[in-house]
């Protein structure tokens, strides 16, 4: 099936110290969502998770936060894990080592600003695009760097919202790390799929859990 939602394996072999999976035998998943906090595509997933009553990890833009304060606190409030996903959505391929860490740090700033200045630090990062160098890798120590086991592939146009769900769903399993984008460009996938998805896997028994 094409695109390949699953991870290929030779990707979490080839950077081990990076988190793809959480290793259970469990009927657990983690969902995350990229890109956002802004205003409708967040918003609908909030009000999603609400309705199922199940918990989910965010990776903010910075720049986003900025922008949009009001619905990444609702995030927070809402009891959600907020992870780093850099301030302005970098390429880590294409950016050198020091303004990398730079616009993470900014990131980290800014969602500082809009969070109980008693709340521990963010230790949750994931590289934008998936793409990082091990000079960064070690860089973003002691950080937990978060990749996913299966990509739903929501934000490309060219995907049905019937495809993005099916393949979504078949890729999924025990501990699966899930990635949905809550931003303008996947909205049309996600409002079909994440509902559907999540009563799917509801009713195969699966909970839902947090990136610890």
């Amino acid at each position: 099936m094409w695109p390949p939602h699953r991870t290929p394996l030779f990707l979490p072999w080839m950077y081990p110290s990076l988190t793809w999976r959480i290793p259970t035998q469990q009927p657990e998943l983690y969902l995350t969502f990229d890109d956002g906090p802004v205003f409708g595509p967040t918003e609908f997933v909030l009000e999603t998770l609400h309705k199922y009553s199940i918990p989910a990890t965010f990776f903010c833009i910075g720049d986003n936060v900025r922008k949009h304060p009001e619905v990444f606190k609702r995030m927070v409030e809402a009891g959600h894990a907020v992870g780093n996903h850099t301030f302005n959505h970098l390429n880590g391929w294409k950016t050198s080592l020091n303004d990398y860490a730079k616009n993470t740090t900014l990131c980290d700033q800014e969602m500082l600003k809009h969070r109980d200045q008693k709340s521990a630090p963010i230790k949750l990062f994931r590289p934008p695009y998936g793409r990082i160098t091990r000079r960064q890798i070690k860089a973003m120590q002691p950080r937990s760097i978060i990749m996913w086991d299966v990509l739903s592939f929501d934000f490309l146009q060219s995907l049905s919202p019937e495809k993005c769900l099916r393949g979504t769903a078949q890729a999924t399993r025990p501990g699966s790390i899930v990635v949905f984008h809550d931003s303008i460009k996947a909205e049309k996938n996600l409002l079909y799929a994440l509902p559907r998805f999540i009563e799917q896997f509801l009713e195969k028994g699966y909970s839902f859990k947090v990136i610890p």
